[in-house]
């Protein structure tokens, strides 16, 4: 029984970046070995097993055979008898499928270690097009390491083309490509993701409503990135130029988030209103009003972000003291005091209505800077 320190860990080792989490892989081993030494067993399609101690996962050295059709139709084999580079073989990237021996020494039949020095994201073996899956990953290994400048091999591109073709990114699960695209979202580089998946033709197979590339919205993702700016306000801006209906009907598909899809949904319906259009006191009142400002200030402060990213890569002009315009507008209808307009004797239905009234009248001196 021989154990191998694996894939990312090792990767990112040798990158100079910080190892969060460890994989090992045991070789000669099996389960009722693991067992017999104190692991515990989770894995359910094949042998992975948390150390006593660590709780790091180690799995049983494998072997997988395409059986069917999408990510999960695989046999696999995970006999004492599979060798550590048999294991290796099967993984996506040569980056990833580097391992290290417990004296430190590297063991890179697939020419990793070399792909990383030339910063090169390419598949291992022509078993990458069995796993559709992969596309993504690639795609999200593309932006992560955008900044120390890798890019895909060519015949790695290429084969990720004939995947797309195929058809059989569509088998996969919407759980899946929301694990992979939400992640890459997260990345310095996310607008890179959906670079790649252009490139490669497999940007229609999920995002068929996106914006094609290069064009605005993946100018001001980066922007959004580079303030570090939370999930929500990313997948905002890259559904600021679509339809709410486009925008619907694509993170339905991706089964986003409730908080993900809301702010999207309303940066479809109005950011172009934000940077360009004359707002009068019932536009700004009915603006705060249907999307719900007064009990989701921190939202709709999103929903301003969202719209200034845009307008900064579309120059439009003035848009900060517009948002400052609102901000304020905002803050002097919150002081309306609706308790007291109930309290002067309007009932019913004409409630709504004063508050309304008040609201405008109170945001009336902030509409010139909207003009």
């Amino acid at each position: 029984m021989q154990t191998y320190l694996v894939g990312g860990a090792v990767r990112d080792e040798l990158l100079g970046r910080p190892v969060t989490e460890k994989d090992w892989v045991v070789v000669g081993a099996t389960p009722q070995i693991m067992l017999e030494k104190g692991y515990t067993q989770v894995g359910k399609d094949f042998p992975v097993f948390l150390h006593p101690r660590t709780k790091d996962e180690y799995a049983l050295a494998r072997t997988e055979r395409k059986a069917g059709t999408g990510y999960t139709g695989f046999v696999c084999d995970a006999s004492a008898s599979v060798t550590l580079e048999q294991d290796l073989q099967r993984r996506d990237l040569t980056v990833n499928a580097i391992a290290k021996d417990a004296n430190g020494e590297l063991i890179d039949p697939y020419h990793g270690v070399e792909d990383i020095a030339q910063r090169v994201l390419r598949h291992v073996s022509d078993a990458f097009s069995e796993d559709p899956l992969r596309v993504f990953r690639v795609a999200r290994f593309a932006c992560r390491y955008h900044y120390l400048g890798f890019s895909v091999a060519p015949a790695t591109m290429a084969l990720m083309r004939t995947m797309a073709a195929s058809g059989e990114l569509e088998q996969l699960t919407a759980e899946r490509v929301w694990q992979e695209t939400s992640r890459s979202l997260m990345e310095q580089s996310p607008q890179v993701f959906f670079e790649v998946l252009s490139e490669s033709n497999a940007l229609a197979s999920w995002f068929a409503e996106l914006p094609p590339v290069p064009n605005p919205e993946y100018e001001a993702l980066a922007k959004a990135a580079n303030d570090n700016a939370p999930l929500e306000t990313r997948m905002a801006v890259l559904c600021s130029g679509l339809t709410p209906e486009q925008t619907d009907t694509l993170l339905t598909r991706l089964k986003a988030p409730n908080v993900v899809a809301d702010l999207a949904k309303m940066s479809a319906r109005c950011s172009h209103t934000l940077m360009n259009s004359a707002l009068q006191a019932t536009d700004i009142v009915e603006l705060f009003n249907n999307h719900d400002a007064w009990r989701k200030p921190a939202r709709f402060a999103a929903l301003l972000d969202t719209a200034g990213y845009l307008a900064s890569v579309t120059r439009v002009n003035g848009y900060s003291s517009r948002r400052h315009a609102l901000e304020q507008a905002l803050q002097a209808a919150n002081e309306v005091d609706v308790k007291a307009i109930v309290a002067s004797g309007v009932k019913g239905p004409d409630i709504k209505k004063a508050v309304f009234a008040a609201r405008c009248e109170a945001v009336a001196e902030f509409t010139v800077s909207l003009q």
